[in-house]
């Protein structure tokens, strides 16, 4: 069983894996993250212009599986209103550590001016909510990243990525997620695939976005039956 790890670089959670002791935490300033604020991580990365993010656009946005929270913090740092939803409570709690880590930090703070809020629960029943709400509480955009279906050959597979799988299971509900997803953004939902995986519950997107490992399937809801939006979501 894991347990908590605390030392000057913030909450951890301390795992065993394959006979090693691991540290799993949540970072948004520092090792690749870091990396990708300072040198990629702008307007012209694929997982941005997926959801609809340019020079006159900072879509909201409603993370529906938070995970360690860095596509997250990205789309706020590029200066969309963002909700992060994650509902493994010890996922949560690294989350909201890294965060408060993050925004003592003044200018990350000023950088990120509040636009990221934090909820412990299950996406579904948030999604639900938000469906029964006010129409301009709902997110124009929802992003989805479930756990990719599981490679047959662990080596090939990052051990971050097999830590996070250990402790946080399966997404058997994902198909679900997407449908209630669909309901409620207003202007798409985008979901993170592997790149030759079959889309989410085989409902075929609208648009694709590809990359070396990574696909984003986009599904366009402005201008349904069900939209709460009747503006064009193409870009």
């Amino acid at each position: 069983m894991p347990d908590w790890h605390r030392d000057e670089d913030g909450l951890a959670l301390r795992v065993v894996l394959d006979g090693c002791e691991h540290l799993l935490r949540a970072d948004f300033l520092r090792g690749s993250m870091g990396y990708r604020l300072r040198k990629g991580g702008g307007r012209g990365e694929a997982v941005a212009r997926a959801i609809g993010l340019k020079k006159s656009a900072t879509p909201s946005v409603l993370d529906a599986t938070a995970g360690l929270g860095r596509d997250a913090f990205l789309f706020a740092w590029l200066g969309c209103p963002v909700i992060a939803v994650e509902r493994q409570a010890e996922i949560h709690a690294l989350l909201a550590d890294a965060l408060k880590r993050a925004e003592d930090d003044s200018e990350v703070a000023q950088r990120l001016a509040g636009r990221l809020q934090l909820i412990h629960g299950d996406s579904i029943f948030v999604l639900e909510q938000l469906a029964s709400g006010p129409e301009a509480a709902c997110p124009e955009v929802v992003y989805l990243d479930p756990m990719h279906p599981q490679r047959r050959s662990a080596g090939t597979v990052r051990k971050e990525m097999r830590i996070f799988r250990g402790l946080v299971g399966e997404d058997l509900d994902a198909e679900r997620l997407l449908e209630s997803a669909l309901r409620v953004a207003r202007r798409r939902v985008v979901v993170k695939r592997p790149r030759k995986g079959e889309p989410l519950g085989g409902k075929d997107p609208a648009h694709m976005m590809e990359g070396k490992s990574t696909r984003y399937d986009i599904y366009l809801t402005a201008g349904l039956g069900n939209a709460r939006d009747s503006t064009s979501a193409v870009d």
